[in-house]
């Protein structure tokens, strides 16, 4: 018996139509890959050559123009510039450690507090500093991660910890509470200042890194030890 007639042209369109569904996924799967693969390699490039020329950039030129006030262009040395700036920056530092600590320090620190923009800007510029260079056991607690209820019980958000509440705010309430600051997705650096009693907060064995690695990829980018939530033991009412 001969088999039945197949459309004209039936089976070469089957193929191609299948080759192309191939090569398209074929595409998709490849481009992907080679945007996880690359795309951190090429931004983490991007910004450290981004800084190096910054701080090239930053002062040896101008330095040079004022030592040199007849010299156009300023002959352009790579790394030069960045490491005239770590010089000066670590020269600094050595006069505020030993010559103008103290007392020079405190004047200064008058005589800004009568200005009422700048001493806006430079209270808040030096406890961002502090909190992230300093040494000392009180920055520590800027770089803990904790989970606490937001925007209400039973939904949960990571936090970072900045210390523990002082002054008047401290004074109005009864229970000890402390400096939280709830990161937003994808753009961890907005986000919202809240005050949370301390016997409320979550502690969780999470890493800052992992933490705005949670945050930013909203979940995707999830770490595997990620303790399971036990909520604060609460006094019924």
């Amino acid at each position: 018996m001969r088999a039945p007639d197949t459309p004209r042209g039936g089976r070469p369109k089957t193929v191609r139509r299948r080759f192309l569904t191939f090569l398209r996924e074929a595409i998709r799967r490849y481009f992907v890959a080679g945007i996880l693969f690359f795309a951190p390699i090429g931004v983490t490039v991007w910004a450290i050559a981004s800084i190096i020329v910054w701080l090239d950039n930053l002062l040896l030129p101008r330095f040079l123009k004022l030592v040199l006030p007849g010299i156009e262009e300023p002959p352009s040395v790579p790394l030069l510039g960045m490491l005239f700036t770590f010089v000066v920056i670590l020269f600094l530092g050595v006069i505020a450690r030993h010559l103008l600590g103290g007392e020079f320090q405190r004047a200064w620190e008058r005589l800004l507090a009568r200005v009422p923009v700048a001493r806006s800007i430079y209270g808040g510029v030096k406890q961002l500093a502090e909190a992230i260079f300093a040494s000392s056991s009180h920055s520590s607690r800027f770089r803990r991660v904790v989970l606490i209820e937001f925007p209400r019980r039973g939904i949960y958000a990571l936090a970072f910890t900045t210390g523990a509440a002082k002054g008047i705010v401290q004074e109005k309430t009864e229970q000890e509470m402390i400096n939280c600051f709830v990161p937003t997705t994808p753009n961890p650096t907005s986000g919202f200042y809240l005050l949370v009693p301390n016997d409320e907060l979550i502690e969780i064995e999470l890493s800052v890194e992992d933490a705005f690695k949670l945050v930013m990829s909203a979940g995707l980018v999830s770490p595997e030890n990620l303790p399971r939530v036990k909520p604060p033991n609460r006094e019924t009412a």
